[in-house]
């Protein structure tokens, strides 16, 4: 069965390790025949929440028009949700933390997105897993909150300069990963 999946990046490295996960990942979730729409946080205009409360006021997800609001019909209308990113100083990088935080405007405004799949895709420098923490826990714990399930997380540790991902199993592990979805 195909299914619409959203991908969305928060790496500003085009030709970095998540970036080359995400494309592996995406080349095999279209060979299973699956939609992809992918957003890459880091070159998009995206905001933090202001909290304001006054999602789908003005008929966008947010009050405050930027670019959250093209990639948060898509969400609402996927059946899975991708996220993608390296690990920056032990948690999220901020270039993708506006996306996740300011999906609470599609639970403020009323929309159902529970049900849908979720999957991981991280790597950090350092060799210890457990430094992926700080972006795993978060998505796991948004996941269970919206009601999605996690189908899959690829975690791959001891990447840092651009390429450093070949010399891993990451980039089979993300497609890999399409099989789940």
């Amino acid at each position: 069965m195909s299914k619409k999946i959203v991908v969305i990046t928060g790496s500003p490295r085009k030709n970095g390790n998540s970036f080359a996960m995400t494309d592996a990942f995406i080349k095999a979730a279209k060979a299973k025949g699956h939609t992809v729409t992918r957003f890459d946080a880091a070159m998009m205009k995206i905001n933090g929440c202001h909290a304001c409360e006054t999602c789908y006021k003005t008929g966008k997800a947010c009050s405050f028009d930027d670019d959250f609001n093209l990639i948060a019909p898509a969400i609402v209308d996927a059946d899975a949700i991708v996220f993608t990113m390296p690990v920056y100083w032990y948690s999220i990088p901020a270039q993708i933390k506006g996306v996740i935080d300011r999906i609470y405007s599609l639970v403020i405004g009323g929309k159902d997105i529970t049900g849908k799949e979720c999957a991981l895709i991280t790597c950090c420098e350092e060799d210890d897993t457990s430094v992926m923490d700080g972006v795993r826990i978060p998505i796991e714990r948004s996941a269970a909150l919206l009601k999605w399930k996690m189908v899959g997380e690829v975690l791959i540790p001891g990447v840092l300069n651009a390429g450093d991902i070949d010399k891993t199993d990451g980039c089979k592990k993300a497609a890999a990963l399409a099989d789940l979805i």
